[in-house]
């Protein structure tokens, strides 16, 4: 997750992508990038340097085409963690030797364990080292029961979750279709599948064949049904190999600081596990066999370091695609070829490199069509001085290209160093936002690097439309959420059923945070949770459209979004002063697509299943 100074690596595609993303009106803005990234590579610290303070650039951004930008609109987030009843700690079980794990953790997933319609909360919790002492109890795995207000109860104990493990992250689905939502940990070690057998939970990894090795290191993981046969598959993404032996063998050292936490790219990397199930309870494992796995053509060694994971539909030919952020290699894009296998395509697609042909420290990552059109965003969190990336389609259709500047978040975003990044419309206006997570990895960064510190408040920023040049304006008004956190996983839902989404932040060994939105701007909305027959009981890979009045917005049912984290399965539709709702139309996880006649009112919630063939 460190930066480096790694050679570019071109794509064999360069020509193609560079023809898709340059652009007249971008062409000072990146001038003025390449200028920068020239600056800072020149004062990067090397063995034996003295610290210096890191440029202060910021790029021109395009000049807007429409009238001056509206304003973000006055929105408070309110941190409730405490008054909620969230009172979980993140133990990552740093005592002194820098050891990698420690910085990564942890996930979060809103789901409703115990169906009784609202949102629940689990998260992920780490451990110490096993060879360690501590006093007290060790930590365990939390879950806190929803009472439909936003107060919530622990109640891991009785749901049979108060487990220990060096847990990583999280993926929710319901993989034997009883109606009950499953969970998956991803671990440092052997990983956990737990069966919701009515609101208690049964360790079913042995049985399932889905704990992996004992000596990998898992961290994004996600529930999808690439084959469209009705149940749900597992793939599970692993970052580097690592050991202890290796980590310290290793001793990364920062000038000032001595040794420090080790950059991934002095690590080797892994192959991700791929679970098919087999609709029995039982997965079979097929990574390679189904082109999951990427090999180094000179070295013959996995190239994959797997942060995060992003189930789209990013060419819309009805095939779950899947899109994979790696830390410090080139991302990959995984086309589902629809007969049980996928093809590696990042480098052709753009979404492999940044705009100069090289990796980027990737993180968390989220889909969406920001846009309100048939384009496909892709964010990617980065670390410290590598901007936020935002891959875009172009008129719905590939090659992507990094329109981070020019859709407003580049410049803003360079600075901190972002994990958590989601998509959602905080304002309920109809258009997607975007958060980012942000925290560094050494409590004493600062020491060295004046304007780094660990803990970093939040971005966000607020889509403005067609009303602005670019996108995205950095929000203002947004209370708790500028208190500066080691920002980790971002997942959100509505936990108070208001029709607003609320937020949950995790921190790298401190307490999780649970912020209210507390917006009062009037905006109408409809959320919708869909139940799919047969098979993929919560229609995981569903697209829904909606139209209301001159608004027009694209949301899919996929709960795996951000770092290491799920959200709700329900959809909200923001509808801003829309009070009536046109036209709905779902896209069904198997192709169907049913138009729904009528949505009786707004500011309320529906479930909808599909009917029958």
């Amino acid at each position: 997750m460190t930066s480096r100074n790694d050679p570019p690596q071109r794509s064999e595609a360069e020509a193609l992508i560079h023809k898709a993303f340059v652009r007249s009106a971008a062409a000072i803005a990146i001038l003025a990038l390449l200028a920068a990234g020239a600056l800072l590579y020149l004062r990067l610290e090397r063995p034996g340097a003295a610290p210096v303070a890191e440029a202060q650039i910021t790029a021109p951004q395009p000049e807007a085409e429409s009238p001056p930008p509206a304003h973000p609109p006055p929105v408070t987030f309110t941190d409730i963690s405490r008054e909620a009843g969230i009172d979980f700690v993140h133990v990552n079980g740093a005592y002194g030797e820098r050891l990698m794990p420690e910085t990564i953790g942890s996930g979060a997933a809103f789901f409703d364990y115990d169906n009784d319609g609202d949102q629940d909360l689990f998260l992920v919790n780490s451990t110490y080292w096993p060879d360690r002492p501590h006093e007290g109890p060790p930590p365990h795995q939390a879950l806190y029961r929803n009472d439909g207000t936003g107060h919530f109860t622990e109640v891991a104990e009785q749901a049979g979750l108060a487990v220990e493990l060096y847990g990583m992250g999280a993926a929710i689905g319901d993989y034997d279709n009883d109606g009950w939502v499953d969970l998956f940990v991803s671990v440092l070690g052997k990983n956990r599948l737990f069966q919701n057998e009515r609101g208690h939970f049964v360790d079913v990894t042995d049985q399932a064949s889905v704990g992996g090795r004992e000596d990998t290191w898992s961290t994004a993981a996600t529930f999808l049904d690439y084959d469209r046969d009705g149940d749900l598959d597992l793939y599970v993404g692993n970052y580097v190999k690592w050991s202890r032996r290796i980590d310290l063998e290793i001793d990364f050292r920062l000038t000032g600081l001595g040794r420090a936490y080790g950059a991934p790219n002095h690590f080797e990397g892994t192959d991700a596990y791929f679970y098919r199930n087999d609709g029995n309870g039982h997965f079979t494992e097929i990574a390679r066999t189904a082109g999951l796995s990427v090999t180094d053509s000179q070295q013959g060694t996995p190239v994959g370091k797997a942060l995060g994971v992003a189930p789209v539909d990013y060419d819309r030919d009805g095939w779950i695609d899947l899109i994979v952020s790696n830390d410090t290699v080139r991302n990959f894009l995984f086309h589902n070829r629809g007969d049980g296998s996928f093809e590696e395509i990042g480098a052709f697609e753009g979404i492999a490199y940044d705009r100069s042909g090289k990796a980027t420290s990737a993180m968390g990552i989220d889909a969406a069509a920001f846009r309100n059109t048939p384009d496909i965003g892709v964010a990617m969190g980065n670390f410290a001085n590598e901007m936020t990336s935002l891959y875009v389609t172009a008129e719905g259709r590939g090659p992507f290209a990094d329109e981070a500047i020019l859709e407003g978040i580049g410049p803003r975003s360079r600075l901190a160093l972002t994990f958590g990044v989601v998509f959602f419309d905080y304002d309920l206006d109809g258009r997607l936002d975007l958060l980012q997570a942000n925290g560094h990895l050494e409590p004493k960064i600062n020491e060295v690097q004046p304007s780094q510190t660990y803990a970093q408040p939040a971005l966000l920023f607020w889509n403005c439309g067609s009303s602005c040049g670019a996108s995205f304006l950095t929000a203002k008004e947004t209370g708790d959420l500028a208190q500066p956190l080691v920002g980790r996983a971002t997942a959100y839902a509505d936990i108070d059923g208001d029709g607003d989404l609320d937020l949950l932040i995790t921190q790298n060994g401190r307490r999780a945070v649970l912020l209210r939105n507390d917006q009062a701007l009037g905006h109408h909305w409809l959320r919708l949770r869909l139940v799919g027959r047969p098979g993929n009981h919560d229609a995981i890979g569903a697209r829904v459209s909606l139209k209301a009045g001159d608004l027009t917005q694209e949301r899919t049912v996929m709960p795996t979004r951000g770092y290491l984290s799920q959200v709700e399965l329900p959809l909200t539709f923001g509808l801003g002063q829309h009070e009536r709702v046109d036209s709905l139309v779902i896209d069904w996880p198997d192709g169907r697509r049913e138009d729904v006649l009528a949505v009786p009112s707004t500011d309320q919630s529906l479930v909808l299943e599909e009917q029958p063939r």
